[in-house]
């Protein structure tokens, strides 16, 4: 049986049951359920704090799981990232008060406070840098003011929590985070199945199937606009200067691709949601 870890709480939880849900699996029932079995899907999912799944994957207690680039990577665990998951999106980034900080170099010898520990010593390290790091579990953005430290590194989703506690962002992006799949290399061949049906929610939430009508005569010009993954499926109708189209067009810019379609004489375009795929 698959054991997969799945954050209990936090920013990318919700998000990660509901995808697990539209890939066919038994989702979490309440926020107090710990261990949930899927018997129908040989799958046993696990439900732990996002910070420690890097850990009890990479030592091999959990064979999958689902957590944050920025916890992986601060593990250290031996766990890999398989994927982005295309959720949970944030930025790692210095802040400190206005005008006392322009570029990391200025952080040699101070305090930098952080939950990441152990991704700001590797950063610092490549860099030459030389800074005290500070470790809090949370709310960080308070230690400047209360004096244990003199600049914070952080997880940043919009700024707005930096700002309220009066920093200011500087110096480049540390890293860039979303959630992510990871397992280690032994353990990923007995997740394949987990991985495709989570593959087919990615492609079902970033395309749908668009259906329309197109004079034959500017066919070329229509499939030049809806490629789709491979080729359009072309069906002929019963007026022959007309046939049927139908493509998986991306779900960015459907009424521009609409626009583009009606411009060159399509009718009757529908557009129809994608409940699941496998590409």
């Amino acid at each position: 049986m698959l054991r997969i870890a799945v954050p209990n709480k936090g920013m990318l939880s919700s998000t990660a049951n509901e995808m697990l849900v539209e890939a066919g699996y038994r989702g979490r029932r309440n926020d107090r359920e710990l261990v949930a079995l899927d018997p129908e899907n040989g799958v046993e999912f696990f439900y732990i704090r996002p910070r420690d799944i890097a850990t009890y994957v990479g030592e091999g207690v959990l064979d999958i799981g689902i957590t944050g680039r920025d916890m992986l990577l601060d593990s250290e665990s031996k766990a890999q990232e398989i994927r982005a998951l295309e959720f949970g999106d944030s930025t790692f980034r210095f802040a400190g008060p206005p005008g006392d900080f322009n570029t990391v170099e200025d952080l040699a010898g101070k305090r930098v406070a952080t939950s990441y520990t152990g991704l700001l010593e590797q950063y610092f390290r490549e860099r030459g840098i030389d800074a005290e790091l500070v470790k809090l579990d949370g709310a960080v953005e308070s230690s400047i003011q209360l004096g244990v430290a003199d600049a914070v590194a952080d997880v940043v989703s919009t700024g707005n929590t930096l700002r309220q506690a009066g920093l200011e962002i500087f110096g480049p992006v540390i890293l860039d985070s979303t959630a992510i799949l990871i397992s280690t290399p032994e353990k990923v061949g007995a997740a394949e199945t987990l991985i495709k049906r989570l593959e087919g929610v990615l492609v079902a939430r970033r395309y749908s199937i668009m259906d329309y009508d197109i004079p034959s005569s500017r066919l070329e010009d229509a499939m030049a606009i809806t490629p789709g993954f491979q080729s359009p499926t072309v069906s002929p109708l019963h007026d022959e200067e007309w046939v049927a189209v139908r493509s998986l067009v991306p779900q960015s810019d459907l009424n521009g691709t609409m626009d583009k379609l009606s411009a060159i004489g399509a009718r009757a375009i529908l557009v129809t949601a994608l409940q699941a795929a496998r590409m």
